[in-house]
This record gives C-alpha cells, structure tokens and sequence, in this order.
C-alpha cells in the first residue's frame, strides 16, 4: 500500500492552500477513475494525507503535487493494519510511518526537490526516489507553454489534433513538447511506478 503525505510550504506567508490542492485532486482522481483507497483529505493544520494502492496513480498524483507547487512530497510504501479506519489521519500500519519519515524529509535541505520515499524494501526506495526527484524537476520547470500543450495531449491524443485545436502548426507542437520533455518523462512513470512496487515489500 502507499500512503502519500504532503504538507504546505510557508503557510503563514501564502495562506491556507489546502482547499485549493484537495480541488485539483478531486479533478484528477475523476480523471484516474477513483483510484484512491482513502481519500486525501487534511490530517491537521496544513497537512494532507491519502492511501493508494496504484502505484502508476501514485507517480501520477506526486507530480501533480510538484506541478501545483509550494508543497513537501512524502511517499510511504509499506504494509498497512488492517482493516484500515475511515481516513487516513485515522489509520495505522509500516507505511504510515514510512510516509512520515519521507515527508519530513522532502522538507529538508537535504534533497533537490521536496519530495521523498520511503519503502519496506530501503534501496528500491532509494531509486524510486532518485526518479521521482527527476521527474518532478522535469515537472516544475515546464513552462506554461509546454502545460498548454502537455495537457491538451491528455485529452486529444495526436499532435495534429493539438495544433488544430490551438491554431498552430503541428511542428510548434512537437517542439513545444521536446522543450517540456514530455516524451521522456511519459516513457519513466511505469518504471517509477515499478521501483514503487518493488519498495513496497521487504526483500
């Protein structure tokens, strides 16, 4: 099971933007299907915190975090007691713990990007990790540019179709995608989301 925690950065300075995170995560777990065994939801204060099972949504719900911005990423992959509560706030297991040690972490100096893993199994972790922070620095320095162009992909599915819809050419579109290395970080996420489910179970 994978248990996500992320807390909000410099809330006194920028407000409560928990409200506005559990928006866009409504908005993509519609786009997932629901993938969530417990929902996010806020734990307390300016922390939330939400169970899956998913690896692939995990990977996907952790950029989304890093796209949204001002947030520390903690990822626990584990064992969790069952049955589980209601919540997650309410809830206990490995992975909880896990998720704790990574959030806090993700909200040191000590990594390039606030996001962090923690697993049952410490060195797939470790690369699971390693990836993810790659991934989210792909993330965090698209452009708007690229993003206009990324997510209308999500939702047309060919290049031509996107150059259509914003009236330019097909090979703006392709290179507006080169710039936003969508290719390249597409082609990670099912190997992100196997180093998830390899740190997942203790070897």
């Amino acid at each position: 099971m994978f248990v996500m925690t992320a807390d909000q950065k410099g809330s006194r300075r920028r407000g409560d933007a928990v409200p506005g995170l559990l928006t866009a995560v409504s908005a993509w777990a519609e786009e997932w299907g629901d993938p969530f065994v417990l929902p996010v939801q806020r734990t307390v204060g300016d922390e939330v915190q939400g169970v899956l099972a998913d690896p692939a949504a995990v990977v996907s719900l952790a950029l989304l975090l890093q796209r949204l911005g001002g947030w520390s990423v903690g990822i626990g992959a584990g064992p969790v007691t069952e049955p589980l509560a209601s919540s997650a706030p309410e809830s206990a297991g490995e992975a909880f713990v896990l998720a704790r040690d990574a959030v806090e972490r993700a909200r040191g100096r000590a990594v390039s990007v606030p996001l962090a893993v923690a697993g049952a199994e410490p060195r797939a972790a470790e690369e699971a990790e390693a990836l993810l922070q790659l991934l989210a620095a792909v993330v965090r320095r698209r452009t708007a540019a690229g993003w206009e162009v990324v997510d209308l992909m999500a939702r047309v599915g060919t290049q031509r179709e996107a150059a259509n819809r914003l009236g330019i050419s097909a090979q703006a579109v392709s290179q507006r995608l080169d710039t936003a290395l969508w290719h390249e970080e597409t082609r990670l996420h099912p190997l992100a989301a196997r180093l998830l489910r390899t740190a997942e179970v203790a070897a």
